[in-house]
């Protein structure tokens, strides 16, 4: 499960999700990327349906 932490960058709210606590390049974005996001969750959501492949075990 992904972490989940709120940070900031040149005064602007910034959302950060890491794979773990130690993640040295987690994937953060700010609001306007946000609502992009929100907006486009279905979108998304079909990329990833499409394009995930199963781990190998």
């Amino acid at each position: 499960m992904a972490i989940v932490e709120e940070g900031e960058y040149k005064g602007n709210a910034m959302l950060v999700l890491k794979n773990t606590e130690d993640d040295r390049w987690p994937f953060q974005f700010g609001l306007k990327k946000a609502k992009l996001i929100v907006e486009h969750i279905d979108d998304i959501k079909k990329f990833v349906e499409k394009h995930d492949k199963p781990e190998a075990k």
